[in-house]
This record gives C-alpha cells, sequence and structure tokens, in this order.
C-alpha cells in the first residue's frame, strides 16, 4: 500500500479537487451556451463512446482536475442536446437553468433529504414545493405529497396509497399482512394508457394484464359507455386510473362523468398526469381537465412542463394517512418530528438526494405568470406546428391538438409507415432538430412534443421546415 493510499484528507476541499469543481462548473456553463447552435443529436455514436470511457479502471487514482477534464472531453460530441429548443421528443421538458444552478447546490451540500430534523432547510423548501403544486395544479389543499424521482414512481406510490385505502376498508393490512391471500381488486385502466401506470399496477403487486382495459376514442380518451360497462362487472370497489395527458395526443379523460359513476362504487381514482396536468395552472386552459380535482391521487412529473433538472416528479394524495400509511419507514435511530409533512413518510426512499431544490428555484424564478405562460405557450406552439404541417400535401396530423402534443404520418397506404419512417429518419440525421417515433391509429408517426422551457415560434417554425424538406426529399428519392 502506497503512503498516498494512507494519508488522511485535508479538511475542505485540495486546491486538485477545487479544481475539479470549477473545471465542471465552467463546462457546464459553456455546455448551456452553445446548445442552441449545438447538432439536436450526437455525433459521435455508442461504440466511440464506449472506447473513450471502457478503459480498465486503473491501479492507481488519478487527479480529481483531469478526471472531470477527461469526463468533459470524453463527452463531447455524444450528448443528446436534450435541453435544446430544438429537441421535440419524449414529452422531456429542458432542465432549466435555474434549476440546473440549484442543482449545483444539492450535489455540493450533500444533504440527505429523508430528515426534515437533519436538513431543515432542504425539507422547508420541499414542502413548499408539494404545496406550491398542490394549489397551482387545484388539488385538494389538504392533500398529502412527495417527491419522488419521475412519473413511473409517483404513479406506483399512488398505486400503493390506492391499494392500502382499498383494502383497509375491507379490513386487510397490506402492509402487515401483505398481498398473498388478500381479497381481490377490481382495476379499470383505459386501453391507450401510458406504459408509466401499468409499470405501477406490476410494482404494487396487481399485474398489468389483470387490469381491464377499457375502449378509448380517437383522441385515447377513456368512452363512458364502455367505461360504465365495464364497472357494472367489477364485483368489489375498484381502482380506476384515468389519464390527463394522451403520449400521443395530449388528449384528457372526461374526468366529472367518469368519476361520478367511480363514487357510486366506493372505489379510488388515480390520476396519470404527468403533464398533462399543470395545464389546469392555466384558467383559459383547465376547463380541458373539470373534475380533475375531484380524484383520489395524481401523479405529476417536474422534470416534464416545469422543466425542472431529471429526478423530479410528485406524488399527491387525497387522504394523507393512506400515504403516510403505504410510505412511512421510521427508524428507531431517527429523531422524532412534530411535524406534520415528514419527507419519508411519503417516498419510498429514506436516503435521498435533495431532489425538490431545483424545482424550488424554478418555481420561486418563474411564480404563477411563468408557470401559465410557459404552459399556455406551448400549447399554442403545437398548434401552431400542426397548421404548418398539414398545410403540405401528403403531411397529416393525426390528433386534435389537445395541449403540447402533435402525432404526424406521412403519406397514406400501404406504405405510409415506411415513408414516415424514412422521413423521420431524414430529419434526426440532418440533426437540426430531433422530434422521435410513436405509433397511433393504426399508423407510424413522427411524434412532436412541445414542452422545452426555450422553445419559441422559430423553433417550431423549424421543426415545421425540416419535416416538409424531408417529405419533399423522401418524395423526390424513392
Amino acid at each position: 500500500m502506497t503512503d498516498r493510499a494512507v494519508e488522511s484528507p485535508p479538511a475542505g476541499l485540495t486546491p486538485d479537487e477545487a479544481a475539479a469543481m470549477r473545471i465542471a462548473a465552467d463546462a457546464a456553463i459553456a455546455y448551456r451556451l452553445d446548445l442552441p447552435g449545438s447538432p439536436a443529436r450526437p455525433t459521435v455514436g455508442l461504440g466511440e463512446a464506449g472506447r473513450r470511457f471502457g478503459a480498465p479502471l486503473g491501479e492507481h487514482g488519478a487527479p480529481a482536475a483531469q478526471v472531470v477534464g477527461e469526463i468533459v472531453a470524453g463527452a463531447d460530441g455524444a450528448l443528446h442536446a436534450m435541453a435544446a429548443p430544438t429537441f421535440f421528443g419524449y414529452v422531456l421538458g429542458g432542465s432549466h437553468p435555474v434549476g440546473v444552478a440549484a442543482d449545483m447546490l444539492v450535489s455540493a451540500w450533500g444533504q440527505n433529504a429523508g430528515s426534515s430534523f437533519e436538513t431543515p432547510a432542504i425539507s422547508a423548501m420541499e414542502r413548499a414545493v408539494c404545496d406550491w403544486v398542490i394549489d397551482l395544479l387545484g388539488l385538494p389543499p389538504a392533500s398529502g405529497a412527495g417527491l419522488v424521482s419521475g412519473g413511473t414512481t409517483a404513479n406506483m406510490v399512488g398505486v400503493m396509497a390506492a391499494r392500502h385505502a382499498l383494502w383497509a376498508a375491507r379490513g386487510w393490512d397490506v402492509e402487515r399482512e401483505g398481498i398473498v391471500g388478500a381479497p381481490p381488486i377490481d382495476v379499470l385502466i383505459g386501453a391507450d394508457a401510458h406504459s408509466a401506470p401499468l409499470a405501477a399496477l406490476r410494482y404494487a403487486g396487481f399485474g398489468d394484464a389483470r387490469a381491464v382495459r377499457v375502449a378509448t376514442d380517437a383522441e385515447g380518451r377513456i368512452r363512458p359507455d364502455a367505461f360504465a360497462a365495464a364497472l357494472d362487472r367489477c364485483t368489489t370497489p375498484p381502482l380506476v386510473i384515468l389519464q390527463a395527458g394522451q403520449i400521443n395526443t395530449g388528449a384528457f379523460d372526461p374526468f366529472d362523468p367518469l368519476i361520478d359513476l367511480v363514487r357510486e362504487r366506493d372505489g379510488w381514482v388515480h390520476v396519470d398526469g404527468a403533464f398533462g396536468l399543470w395545464l389546469a395552472a392555466v384558467p383559459k386552459l383547465a376547463d380541458r381537465l373539470a373534475g380533475v380535482g375531484r380524484a383520489d391521487s395524481w401523479a405529476v412529473d417536474l422534470h416534464k412542463w416545469l422543466n425542472a433538472p431529471f429526478d423530479a416528479g410528485v406524488v399527491v394524495v387525497r387522504d394523507r394517512p393512506s400515504l403516510v400509511a403505504t410510505m412511512s419507514a421510521r427508524g428507531s435511530y431517527l429523531p422524532p418530528t412534530t411535524d406534520w409533512w415528514e419527507p419519508a413518510d411519503s417516498t419510498p426512499e429514506l436516503s435521498r438526494r435533495a431532489r425538490g431544490v431545483p424545482s424550488y428555484a424554478i418555481l420561486r424564478h418563474l411564480g404563477r405568470e411563468g408557470v401559465r405562460e410557459l404552459v399556455a405557450r406551448h400549447c399554442e406552439l403545437a398548434r401552431r406546428l400542426a397548421a404548418r404541417v398539414a398545410a403540405e400535401p401528403g403531411l397529416s396530423v393525426l390528433n386534435e391538438v389537445h395541449s403540447n402534443q402533435v402525432a404526424i404520418a406521412c403519406g397514406d397506404g400501404a406504405d405510409g409507415d415506411a415513408l414516415t419512417s424514412r422521413v423521420l429518419e431524414r430529419v434526426q440525421e440532418r440533426g437540426r432538430v430531433y422530434p422521435t417515433h410513436g405509433d397511433w391509429a393504426g399508423r407510424r408517426i413522427i411524434r412532436a412534443s412541445v414542452i422545452g422551457y426555450a422553445m419559441r415560434a422559430e423553433h417550431v417554425d423549424l421543426l415545421a421546415d425540416e419535416l416538409v424538406e424531408a417529405w419533399r426529399w423522401v418524395q423526390a428519392n424513392p
């Protein structure tokens, strides 16, 4: 063992460690400054990236500044411009710079955000985020809430809270007795639901195959007649999963009439509102979600429309005791708290990073007006994009524009899917913008998600121009 290996580390930072942090900060700023003019897709593939980073781990370590510098250099060209206003894929959001700045503090502070006693500043900010989101989205003010890693986890926690409440009403303590031997629970979900709540059903022990898939209309909304028929076949108070923002069309289930029917059966309504629930913050758009606040639990992504850095979601549960009973895991070594909101009572993690701080910073920066402007602007830009695309002969928009999603198909007939795939490939290869693929209405589609914080008219116009150019090129090059 070398002398270096047994040396005691100095307090604070060594000059080398401080240099590494400065290199990282400078590189992060430079990356974001260059982002608007950078290619929208990586120019370096996985093979080359693997060669850059995949060398065997050395016997001896390297200086911190050297390591960070090599990471910066090695990542060059191998990153997707997901934070750029030219990235229209996957409903991701763009990691708002204010949130990124706050996220730097999160890593530097190194706080374990599981206990309010240990990290009062973090808990105060995270509680504010929960309160603000509940208020902005018009959800019941006394609801319980927890900050989780994203929409999938938020759906999982919401489904598990529903599981607790529905079984408790029938005398079964799932937290103590588990799911083996528990009475059955009927589950209803739309035929065009996202994969996240289906994953939540698996994680909660229900299994996704047991869920009854309820027929939907041409926009992916649950049909009330089909829903009523499915409810009539239920033998227990059901768990019902509704959707605020269909992934391809951006459409919303008809909450009021469906929730009326569920209430008659003493069921639980969970809403997957990963991106679509944000329309509730905009008065002129909120009627599209009429009745959504009458549900029992909601899943929301903060890295989507709020554009928080990744690792950011919220679960909200009307009946807070059900959330706490489901999630709380207090160790005897943890100090007690008298506060009603304790982070570890509402998430599946005890040790975690202070993920709510970036969202706190963004919400403080934007305010109510800024959130409303962001969501309304993106919905208007989606309509602009759809109009531009539909004006080109041979290009079709397959959905009504309910929010920020535009589903685009090329040509028709048997060759339509192949043409659509070629157009998308051409657009992505050119790298000026980056939409992604999907399937909708029996067709292969190009799906454009207008959700990045910096997106303006010139960016959706560029996307429209690139789609038109690619379509004309494909026609000229059969």
